[in-house]
């Protein structure tokens, strides 16, 4: 998803978008590269949200977003910070990137279950002979000491 705009509404999927009203941002000191600039720009920034508070989402995807983000929410707000550029607009991008995929990773759907299936008559053969010749391998390593 393009988030392009570092003020705009911020894409998630194809229908689901979080408004730009509903972001909140704050800027600080970052202690990352910089040299002497580090000291005087707030090129960190944080990018905080309601996440299930964001319009369009049904129940479910609410409920995924409360199980999975719910370590990282502090009453019901996500935060994501970035420091890693020197410019702040580098950041701001960065941080909305990140916002989008935890998110996004957060209301995907669950993995199908795997199904439990035997081994086949084949691949049971094809281990125990691959067993058995590892054995032989190991038993003619096996030198015998020489008597005194």
């Amino acid at each position: 998803m393009p988030t392009d705009d570092p003020s705009g509404d911020l894409p998630v999927t194809d229908r689901l978008v979080v408004p730009a009203a509903m972001l909140d941002w704050r800027f600080s000191r970052s202690s990352g590269p910089g040299g002497q600039g580090v000291n005087t720009a707030d090129s960190r920034a944080e990018l905080s949200v309601r996440v299930l508070e964001i319009p369009g989402l049904t129940g479910l995807q609410r409920a995924r977003l409360a199980e999975r983000l719910g370590p990282r929410l502090v009453d019901g707000v996500l935060t994501i910070a970035a420091s890693e550029f020197r410019q702040q607009l580098r950041n701001r991008e960065a941080a909305r990137a990140r916002l989008a995929t935890a998110i996004r990773q957060a209301i995907a759907l669950p993995a199908p279950p795997r199904r439990r299936t035997r081994p086949t008559r084949g691949s049971q053969e094809r281990r125990i002979s691959a067993k058995k010749q590892r054995g032989q391998l190991k038993k003619q390593r096996g030198g015998r000491l020489p008597d005194d």
